[in-house]
């Protein structure tokens, strides 16, 4: 039986009455803290995975082999440092794992140094074992093609074949430290391909107007060249048995192409088709038929004899699969398209699945997509890949990707459809092949546009099957070599990114291995986001994401922001993205949600996700910015709802969603109030003249009408967009007395490498929404 004093009992009584303390509000920091994978990959011969992290700017490797997967640290690097972690690769063996740490160099050759390491910054391959032990940096190099045994890796250095030796002792001979070219021949070499038993290398080596595909025996130290010809030889694919690969041949370069290009000397530089491999930077022996091309003609000929201008093989094919015997050199061509064949006219990155190709049907003049981001050296007075304007497309072949498999031992097999589903399959991370080589897997949004699952079908055809289901989102298949699981990057609307394992059936299970707990992240702070589907004035119907405050209650009018992704081959989905920045813009929107704004996220036209004719809509970009309409039908939507004020909406986004921020301020102060513009294009193309397409189809071209006020973000060393449309702009801006706040963070890039000083926008970022949008009490509906 207890018992209290008086002055406990009136001590409890009086805390009875007290009010409750005011519930925690999370911070940003809070929303960005969980430990979030970026890339997943499996080895071949045995249950392991590998993947890289990054949390809070701490960037590391990770491994886990079955049947716990318990997740296990490769790495130490445990400081915000603003090196970059990518291209992880693990041995056939699961032995070992190597990685990138590091950004490429920009066009004047230097690597991004975001803290300024008077080191000077760091770009080199690292490697480690998955048993145990230290990682250690093993060459400055990029693209590692590990030996199936984890022993060394092949990488390309001007032009040439470099091996290191994957040991944590350096090695003796510069030849194994990398640093001394391994196999040194004439030409441009790529695409080395080690064989599956790890005794031969296969590559390409393009003579400028050929290529051979050539083979380097790793016991004997020789090299031989497959059945060499005229003709571009590329993708060398080893069969299973190591003695035999097959090739892809396309013609050599006509007569007609070649004097359309300009060289120097007798050693001229022809560039090769578009189809073929790129051109070399040097040659010899150009003879007498470089002629043309050393005088810098560059006007079309006037002759349509047949193979003057267009090289075709007889019979009028353009491309033909061979099998070489790498023992003899001997290669037999196996199979060959047809001449104006539609499916198989333009194969790019074959995959063989035993006798099998497999390869994505390319839409005639559809172009490349966006990948997972990447940072190239980009410098140009505009966009550069980040902002290609949509191709022209008059009449789209199909709306979707589809990928297509092809016996090559059969010469009258034609391609067989496999992927019959509808729906988007963005690059080449989103397929792979099972370790048996039978089950092609790939990742889309057929039967749930806005999201992404795992897919599987018979590389031989067949009625692909759904593989992991739910309300998340699944990126990165990456089969498991017993055929038993498949891992993925998996995330649904109140989980960041995550590792998982799903264990295959008939109703396969998922299991999240990684990360194993999120101390601190709000979890329950989130919204679950609310599709909704707007008009533009032309009639568009546009998919967005709506997140909705907790605390809204009715007859409260609040501050609402507008989201716009970069890209502009972007998708946002209601779930945390498997893309670094749109995971963390996931995560921002939902602070802001947490914060009392009302956010809406729009998919807007160019992006991908809604099928070809919506990624290539007309007038876009530099074209006339149509897309814009997307994101005032956005605007407009927000002010009719009774939960928003209409004279306190806001909009945000970086690169294409920069632009469109600075396009809303221009055009419609009147309806966007504030904006916060990272790493924004301003003026579209180069032309000035007030009448061009380009310049009208630019946000600078309405300055004088930009009145609300704006955060400008940018990097100097910015690869995808200029740091000249940021100088510009501000200019423009003091001109006119335009309210501006100005964050530029000197030798860093497109997105922050620094954790940082991404907290540190997001902190400047809430005082600026709060002084321009939040402040005042909620109205009323009276």
């Amino acid at each position: 039986m207890r018992t209290f004093t008086p002055l406990l009992t009136l001590m409890i009584a009086a805390a009875a009455f007290l009010p409750a303390a005011p519930p925690t509000v999370p911070t940003y920091k809070e929303f960005l803290s969980p430990a979030s994978p970026q890339e997943v990959v499996a080895a071949r011969k045995v249950d392991r995975i590998a993947w890289v992290d990054y949390a809070e700017g701490k960037r590391n490797a990770y491994t886990a082999v079955a049947p716990q997967f318990r997740p296990v640290r490769l790495t130490s690097f445990m400081k915000d440092d603003g090196i970059m972690m990518s291209a992880i690769r693990i041995s056939d063996d699961g032995s070992t794992v190597v990685f990138l740490r590091g950004e490429a160099p920009n066009r004047s050759g230097w690597a991004p140094n975001p803290t300024a390491d008077p080191n000077g910054p760091e770009h080199a391959i690292w490697a480690a074992r998955t048993a145990g032990g230290s990682a250690w940096r093993v060459v400055d190099a990029a693209n590692p093609e590990i030996a199936p045994d984890g022993s060394s890796i092949l990488f390309i250095k001007d032009g040439q074949i470099y091996r290191a030796k994957l040991t944590p002792t350096r090695p003796a001979a510069e030849i194994d430290r990398g640093e001394k070219a391994f196999i040194t021949e004439w030409g441009t070499q790529s695409e080395p391909r080690w064989s599956p038993d790890g005794k031969k290398i296969a590559w390409v080596s393009t003579r400028v107007d050929h290529s051979f595909i050539m083979v380097y025996d790793v016991a004997t130290r020789s090299v031989k060249y497959m059945s060499p010809s005229v003709d571009f030889d590329t993708s060398p694919m080893w069969m299973a048995d190591s003695k035999h690969l097959i090739f892809m041949r396309r013609p050599g370069l006509p007569f007609g192409q070649q004097t359309l290009q300009t060289g120097a000397g007798s050693g001229a530089n022809y560039a090769a088709p578009p189809q073929s491999p790129a051109a070399a930077t040097g040659g010899r022996g150009g003879g007498r038929g470089a002629a043309a091309a050393a005088a810098g003609t560059t006007e079309t000929p006037v002759n349509n004899t047949p193979g003057i201008m267009r090289a075709a093989f007889k019979g009028g094919y353009t491309i033909g699969f061979y099998k070489a015997d790498v023992t003899t050199g001997d290669a037999q061509e196996i199979w060959h398209n047809q001449e104006n064949d539609k499916i198989a006219a333009n194969i790019v990155n074959p995959q063989l699945a035993g006798e099998t190709v497999i390869f994505e049907f390319v839409v005639p003049g559809a172009g490349g997509r966006g990948g997972r981001g990447g940072r190239g050296g980009r410098g140009a007075a505009r966009v550069a890949s980040d902002l290609k304007e949509p191709p022209k497309q008059e009449a789209p072949v199909d709306e979707w990707e589809r990928y297509y498999s092809l016996n090559v031992t059969d010469a009258a097999a034609r391609p067989v459809l496999l992927t019959t589903t509808d729906g988007l399959i963005e690059n080449q991370t989103s397929i792979a092949l099972s370790a048996d080589e039978k089950t092609f897997y790939y990742c889309t949004n057929a039967k749930d546009i806005e999201r992404r699952h795992i897919w599987a079908v018979p590389v031989s055809g067949g009625t692909p099957v759904q593989i992991t289901t739910g309300e998340g989102v699944e990126t990165y298949p990456a089969p498991l070599a017993s055929g038993k699981y498949l891992a993925t990057l998996s995330a649904d609307w109140n989980m960041p990114q995550s590792i998982g394992v799903w264990t295959l059936g008939e109703a396969a299970k998922q299991r999240i291995v990684f990360p194993t707990s999120m101390p601190g992240f709000p979890k329950d702070a989130h919204v679950r986001p609310e599709i909704i589907i707007t008009k533009a004035d032309d009639g568009l119907e546009i998919h967005n994401q709506l997140f909705l405050p907790k605390d809204l209650k009715p007859g409260e009018r609040r501050p609402a922001i507008v989201f716009v992704h970069g890209g502009p081959p972007r998708q946002m989905m209601p779930a945390y993205h498997y893309m670094q920045f749109y995971h963390w813009a996931y995560g921002i929107n939902q602070w802001l949600a947490n914060q009392g704004y009302i956010v809406m996220s729009i998919n807007y036209r160019l992006g991908v996700g809604y099928g070809r004719s919506f990624r290539q809509a007309a007038n876009g970009g530099a074209q006339g910015n149509s897309e814009y309409k997307d994101v005032l039908a956005g605007g407009k939507y927000l002010q009719t709802r009774p939960d928003v004020d209409p004279n306190r909406v806001g909009i945000w986004g970086l690169s294409y969603g920069g632009l469109l921020t600075s396009e809303a301020l221009a055009r419609n102060s009147d309806i966007f109030k504030a904006g916060v513009d990272l790493a924004g294009v301003h003026l579209e193309g180069n032309s000035l003249d007030p009448e061009s397409v380009s310049y009208k189809s630019s946000a600078i071209s309405a300055i004088d009408g930009w009145k609300s006020p704006v955060l400008l973000v940018q990097g100097d060393d910015d690869r995808n967009v200029s740091f000249l449309q940021t100088v510009g702009l501000v200019q423009l801006l003091r001109q006119r007395g335009v309210y501006h706040e100005l964050i530029v963070f000197p030798d860093d890039v497109h997105e922050s490498l620094l954790h940082s000083r991404w907290l540190y926008t997001l902190g400047r970022m809430e005082t600026f929404l709060h002084k321009f949008l939040a402040e005042g009490p909620a109205i009323g509906s009276n």
